[in-house]
């Protein structure tokens, strides 16, 4: 690194990096190493933040230019943004976020963009109220046009709440391991710690912290008493009621929440958590070992799976299925800028290839739950009407519970600025003959 770059500017350099197309998780990491760790909560908020709110930024950022800036200088734009975010968003003096954005662009070697970030934010305060009028109902509400279009058709009535969740921070919610402590006397150990938490009404093990902390200063945490889990996550195991003695398969197990529940919940289980390469796996191992988990971990490939682990069969198997995250856009804030409307075919493609390799490991009389963590019709009710039809001895049960809305086929819970995530879930069991003969 030539010069010492300012936390605006390392934070400019992320946000370019995922603008071209590089995913946050890969992304943070690389620009954070560099710095100091007292100065990485800033980079990360301004990073998230950002990208939380990308699409309204940038469209009140447009407004203020007479030309976008071209690819090599993305960063600049990114800077603009990222200044706009701490006028508007973050508690930090007007003259401390317009003056350390330009000065970010001078350590970045760009002295000629001083003056244009300066022109862009100093105008934003003088016209704040008339660029923001300015802005599509989609910017407005800071998702993708072909995004917000798409909540607004399937969710019409709860579209602006959705949109209000993708720009918050989430909550911290903890599964209590019931097999070591109560939740009750759990959340005795937490207030005589001084955290404060809130218990949720519908989930027996979920509680959320009242404000998020190292999970190191969490009593209990590091003994396995705890682990950092979304409360609609944790439904996965409630809806497929694993069993004692019972065979599971978590097909696509990282980073392995899911799958240490269905043992903290069923401990004679035998569980097989696996994913597609060694790599997605380490977080399982990671797991499993701080909880004491004799999780069976090893590589597969769902689409593959019946040829891969020799035909064996299951009594339960989780699909957690990879999809275009639409339910989790506030932990994952990238997908506002990189999802595409064409990307939701080759993800629908790739579930109906998972379900089609799982199917035949299902034991007859046992189950199958899908999950996704999407807000989308295509990857939700028509994966599992067209599934319902096209895999043999298949039926769809019915899932009751207070928590999420009924669908044709399954559960969807929506992601609420205080509560958990958007997931889909839906249980197929596979019958004995064939329903539909």
């Amino acid at each position: 690194m030539k010069s010492k770059l300012t936390t605006r500017a390392v934070a400019a350099r992320i946000l370019a990096s995922v603008s071209a197309g590089e995913s946050l998780v890969r992304a943070l990491p690389t620009g954070l190493e560099p710095l100091s760790q007292e100065n990485r909560p800033l980079v990360q908020e301004l990073v998230y933040g950002t990208l939380r709110e990308w699409p309204r930024l940038e469209g009140i950022a447009l407004q203020l230019l007479n030309k976008p800036p071209r690819a090599k200088d993305a960063d600049i734009l990114c800077l603009i943004l990222t200044g706009i975010h701490q006028l508007s968003g973050l508690n930090v003096p007007a003259h401390a976020a317009v003056g350390e954005t330009v000065e970010a662009a001078k350590s970045l070697g760009k002295s000629w963009a001083a003056g244009l970030i300066n022109g862009c934010l100093r105008n934003y305060q003088r016209q704040k109220d008339t660029l923001e009028h300015k802005l599509t109902q989609s910017q407005g509400h800071a998702l993708p046009q072909w995004l917000w279009e798409e909540i607004c058709e399937q969710w019409p009535n709860q579209a602006d709440e959705i949109a209000r969740a993708s720009r918050e921070h989430p909550p911290m919610t903890l599964r209590v391991n019931q097999q070591r402590v109560s939740r009750a006397d759990y959340i005795n150990q937490l207030l005589n710690a001084g955290i404060p938490v809130t218990a949720h009404p519908n989930i027996g093990t979920a509680l959320t912290l009242q404000t998020p902390r190292p999970v190191s200063s969490i009593p209990g945490f590091l003994e396995g008493c705890s682990s950092v889990q979304d409360a609609s996550a944790q439904l996965a195991a409630y809806f497929l009621q694993p069993q004692n003695q019972e065979s599971i398969f978590d097909a696509c197990a990282a980073p392995g929440g899911k799958a240490c529940h269905l043992l903290e919940c069923a401990p004679s289980a035998q569980v097989l958590a696996a994913d597609i390469s060694d790599q997605r796996l380490e977080g399982v191992r990671e797991n499993s070992i701080r909880l004491n988990l004799p999780l069976d971990i090893r590589v597969v490939n769902a689409t593959q799976a019946d040829a891969m682990l020799e035909s064996r069969q299951f009594d339960a198997i989780l699909a957690d299925v990879p999809c275009s995250a639409t339910g989790v856009m506030r932990r994952n804030p990238d997908i506002k800028l990189t999802r595409k409307a064409s990307d939701i075919q080759t993800f629908v493609q790739q579930q109906r290839e998972i379900l089609a390799g799982l199917w035949p490991l299902v034991k007859p009389g046992g189950r199958l739950l899908y999950v996704t963590c999407s807000l989308l019709e295509a990857e939700n009710d028509k994966i599992i009407e067209a599934s319902q039809a096209q895999l043999p001895q298949c039926k769809v049960l019915q899932l009751a519970g207070e928590t999420g809305l009924s669908t044709r086929f399954g559960v969807q819970t929506l992601p609420s600025p205080t509560g958990g995530d958007g997931l889909y879930f839906s249980l197929l069991k596979k019958m004995a003959t064939d329903p539909c003969v």
